[in-house]
């Protein structure tokens, strides 16, 4: 019995001794605003890996504090800053859906609009001198759809302006993907698609650069399929908007075999 008695006091004491041994974490017993106010500073310093550590603690232990909402909206823009796109945005819909009335809700539009618009570019675009126009355009759509939903719900935020700015490039760089695909279409003979191309253009994309070339492409597209009333409507259009367009010329010197 006495033996007995005493392996388990020892098998205690060493059990105690294990637990008082294991390393304690830096932030065991924080505050929710000790660790905002690190995350923040953190964010400040540009040290988006650590601010985001902190922020991913608060919301884990402290879910339902108000300054946890605060610490949400700046955890998006450090996941942004790290290149992490996909947390970002998953961040900002999981703010938009939970908290729809929230004053800064906007913000969660705009970083999504920002993430998408910084994604479309490929990582070769650092380095070489591509044209978006040219590139798979899904990203810059997300973008444009972002950037207009918050235009559209929040017309007075802050964020709107800028919003907007970003919106016309968008709409310019879609045009000319669009007008790109036509083009492609047309050197190939796929008329009917390069024709349905040049409609889009012409009805999604109005007063953009993209317009008196996709007209000139309609024009010449129904003209070589034999649609000579569409051909003859599309150059209407085209000179009565555009009448110094090189495109004018090509569609009237163009013989159809």
């Amino acid at each position: 019995m006495k033996t007995t008695v005493s392996f388990i006091t020892l098998l205690l004491l060493l059990i105690l001794t294990g637990c008082a041994s294991e390393p304690t974490h830096e932030t065991d017993g924080w505050t929710a605003e000790r660790l905002y106010s690190e995350a923040k500073e953190a964010l400040q310093n540009s040290d988006y890996e650590k601010a985001i550590k902190y922020y991913e603690l608060l919301e884990a232990h402290y879910l339902f504090e108000k300054i946890t909402q605060q610490a949400q909206l700046e955890a998006m823009y450090a996941y942004y800053k790290n290149a992490e796109p996909e947390s970002a945005l998953v961040a900002a819909d999981r703010f938009i859906r939970l908290n729809p009335r929230h004053p800064d809700v906007d913000y969660a539009y705009y970083i999504k609009g920002l993430v998408n618009f910084e994604s479309s570019q490929g990582a070769l675009d650092r380095f070489l001198p591509l044209d978006r126009s040219q590139r798979d355009q899904s990203r810059l759509l997300k973008s444009f759809e972002d950037f207009d939903a918050l235009v559209r719900l929040f017309p007075n935020s802050k964020y709107s302006k800028d919003a907007r700015q970003r919106m016309l490039y968008l709409r310019n760089t879609l045009a000319e993907y669009e007008l790109n695909v036509a083009k492609f279409y047309l050197q190939r003979g796929a008329y009917l698609a390069a024709a349905n191309r040049a409609k889009t253009v012409i009805e999604s994309y109005q007063r953009t650069a993209a317009v008196p070339e996709a007209l000139t492409i309609l024009a010449k597209t129904y003209k070589i399929m034999g649609i000579v009333d569409l051909s003859e409507d599309a150059l209407k259009v085209l000179k009565l908007n555009y009448p110094d367009y090189r495109g004018v010329a090509e569609v009237e010197k163009l013989v159809v075999k």
